[in-house]
């Protein structure tokens, strides 16, 4: 018993690579992010299929029984930070395990309802925490494990959304209509424990750069400048402690330039998870804060959609047998969305934020084309853009942070969680003030032009955030000309350096 637990410690322990792998347990840590996938956000898209059974059990009108999932959308994307400093403190695996629990708790106790606020609290509140602790760190140690193929491991693996869609929706309803919704719920809670071995399965990375004991010597001695060992020995200072000294200088000097291009820092990044457990100084970049407000008025244009597309259909004199075919095309066309979008970013022609920034704008007007087009076609066709332009958005704005044009890799565990949560109060009002639009003009388009301005809102603040990061936007005067503040800080490096050679020859 103690050799098996030995071994499964040894199997789920630390990883350790001299440089990012780009594969090796990655691939492990992708399929249990696709699962992760399928059991937060497929299972939160396939719960419409219980609104007509809530609603005659409990005698509740529709908006009371959609509170539901508004109710653990915001929880979920609001209690981010939360996520953020529990995997700073703990670890992803114990994080994520917990999560995992707590999805199967919520949506098991939700069988023994009575009342719809008691499904508030089990699925609003209970299942809602439990997402938010199983997917951002999911998502975050991914991109830890890759470099170079980040954006298609991702996008690839993100695509577990998607298909759940196709296999949850008749699965669970031709489960409801056998066992009814309350054992269904019991099943799909059931299932949901699988997120707890993922979780188990997110082993932490750690990179230590190989490093050489004879070159390190012979760099150093080889290094030493005559005349400096000359001066250790006219000086009245002693010999040996002025080569320890320049020794440990040397080598500290080569472990920097060494461990530079690293993505992940194992050392730092035990100081800084151990400081500093929410990074809240990314809300001082104005790249972050530029990033932050795309994200959060882009959100305003993923609800109408999915939402009112079957009834604009209708009211276009669609059958509505017909119009709920849109949602499948949309879901089809994501799935090809998310794929290529991942190839797009691989091939590496391109700056990966500026992809994004395309397909924010296309997705603006395409959200203006529902509102003109006519009959089954036209819809048909802007849905799947819209499904295709949404899976390109969705596998990319997370993982985005990752990038230097934003905040880096090093500092994405802490500041996801900030995203996150300013992204959930556009969730949280999205669908209300589309709601509210529909009954003051009585009609459904209404809902498609308020998303469309957030999402050329979002396009308009994505477009400032390399700026932002470049310094083009925060410029100062200096003798007559305006100077980045990047540059002009580079200067002030360079002649600090100067100085300092000067002070140390002398």
């Amino acid at each position: 018993m103690a050799q098996w637990i030995f071994r499964l410690k040894g199997c789920l322990g630390s990883k350790v690579y001299s440089e990012v792998p780009d594969g090796g347990w990655g691939w492990i840590v992708a399929v249990a992010f696709f699962l992760v996938e399928m059991f937060t956000y497929g299972v939160i898209k396939s719960f419409g299929i219980f609104l007509k059974d809530l609603m005659s059990d409990f005698e509740e009108s529709n908006s009371r029984v959609s509170w539901i999932i508004s109710i653990c959308v915001f929880v979920m994307t609001f209690t981010a930070p939360l996520s953020s400093v529990l995997s700073n403190r703990f670890g992803f695996q114990p994080v994520v395990m917990l999560g995992g629990f707590l999805i199967s708790l919520g949506t098991i106790s939700t069988a023994f309802t009575s009342s719809i606020n008691q499904m508030y609290l089990s699925i609003g509140i209970v299942t809602g925490l439990g997402y938010c602790l199983t997917f951002l760190p999911t998502v975050t140690i991914l991109s830890q494990y890759f470099s170079k193929r980040r954006s298609v491991v991702t996008a690839m693996a993100s695509t577990g959304e998607s298909f759940a869609i196709f296999a949850f929706a008749p699965a669970f309803t031709a489960l409801k209509n056998c066992i009814g919704w309350r054992y269904t719920m019991v099943v799909i809670g059931t299932l949901q424990g699988i997120i707890i071995v993922c979780g188990a399965l997110l082993c932490p990375i750690v990179i230590k750069p190989k490093t050489s004991p004879t070159e390190t010597e012979q760099k150093i001695t080889y290094s030493l400048p005559e005349e400096q060992m000359q001066g250790s020995v006219c000086s009245g200072d002693s010999g040996v402690q002025s080569l320890d000294e320049l020794e440990r200088s040397l080598k500290f000097r080569k472990e920097q330039e060494e461990a530079e291009p690293l993505q992940i820092l194992p050392k730092q990044q035990d100081t800084t998870s151990k400081n500093k457990l929410l990074d809240l100084t990314v809300l001082k970049e104005g790249s972050f804060l530029c990033y932050s407000a795309f994200g959060l008025f882009a959100t305003l244009g993923f609800f109408a959609p999915q939402l009112y597309v079957v009834e604009l259909s209708a009211s276009l004199g669609t059958e509505r047998d017909k119009a709920a075919y849109m949602l499948s095309t949309m879901a089809i066309a994501e799935i090809f969305g998310r794929l290529s979008i991942g190839w797009v970013l691989n091939w590496g022609h391109f700056r990966k934020i500026f992809v994004l920034l395309v397909c924010v704008s296309l997705m603006c007007l395409v959200l203006l084309l529902f509102t003109v087009v006519n009959g089954f076609w036209g819809l048909a066709v802007c849905c799947v853009l819209y499904g295709f332009l949404l899976g390109n958005i969705a596998s990319t704005h997370i993982p985005m942070l990752a990038e230097d044009d934003v905040v880096g890799i090093q500092r994405m565990p802490l500041a996801v969680g900030v995203y996150v949560c300013i992204q959930s109060f556009a969730g949280l009002a999205g669908p209300p003030l589309g709601g509210v639009l529909v009954d003051i003009t009585q009609k459904y388009s209404a809902a498609f032009y308020s998303c469309a301005v957030g999402m050329g809102l979002g396009a308009v603040f994505l477009g400032l955030v390399r700026p932002a990061k470049t310094g083009h936007l925060c410029t100062r005067r200096n003798t007559g000309w305006n100077k980045p503040m990047g540059e002009q800080v580079a200067k002030d490096k360079e002649e600090f350096q100067e100085l300092d050679n000067q002070d140390i020859k002398s």
